[in-house]
């Protein structure tokens, strides 16, 4: 994509319990814009991803970016990503290969310290269940038909063209939870790659605000 890339390490749970890690990651973005001059950065260009549970840290970013009032984001790109503590129900067609409904409540326990999907856990710490997503950046979000996670993907996307977002999601039918780590020869992998990469090339060289459009 001709960007500089900037990957965070963080603190892990249970040792360390939210909102610790985001902590850590919005610490690194606001090094990443201040410096944006010495890095080669066009601080008016960052966007911000990850995957799975970088997904999840990566909206829980854009949401605490706006609350304290920016700098803009140029876009969330958010790939099977952990965005809702709430349990998938047992009947669900999804969810049954590599990360699964048992992996999914231990890890989000571990980080919440309280039990996931419960009263319990603190406000704003689970993307999906924040109400107000008005003022996010625009957001391209990918998820496989068979990922634990497809449907909290699908109503968070809903919930952000609601809120006037612009959304793009993409589901890839028969893919599960790290289908292109795992086989990234597959033409499923290849093409979900590849749909990533114009999504960013795509928002990278979009003009700014009051610089004519598309």
């Amino acid at each position: 994509c001709g960007c500089v890339a900037v990957s965070t390490t963080y603190r892990l749970a249970p040792e360390t319990r939210w909102p610790g890690p985001l902590d850590d990651i919005y610490s690194a973005f606001r090094w990443m814009h201040d410096n944006a001059a010495a890095l080669g950065v066009d601080p008016a260009r960052i966007a911000i991803t990850g995957e799975s549970s970088g997904g999840g840290y990566a909206a829980a970013l854009a949401l605490r970016i706006r609350d304290r009032g920016g700098p803009p984001i140029l876009m969330q790109l958010l790939v099977y990503s952990m965005l809702d503590d709430r349990p998938v129900p047992e009947a669900h067609y999804a969810g049954d290969y590599i990360w699964t409904r048992a992996n999914d409540h231990y890890g989000r326990t571990a980080l919440l310290g309280v039990p996931a999907g419960s009263d319990a856990v603190p406000k704003g710490a689970v993307p999906g269940r924040v109400e107000d997503l008005s003022g996010l950046p625009p957001t391209y979000i990918a998820v496989g038909s068979l990922d634990l996670f497809v449907d909290a993907n699908l109503e968070f996307a809903r919930k952000l063209i609601a809120a006037g977002v612009p959304t793009e999601i993409h589901v890839v039918p028969g893919a599960w939870h790290g289908f292109e780590v795992m086989a990234p020869e597959a033409t499923i992998s290849r093409q979900f790659t590849q749909d990533i990469i114009r999504a960013l090339n795509r928002a990278s060289r979009a003009p700014r605000r009051g610089e004519g459009s598309l």
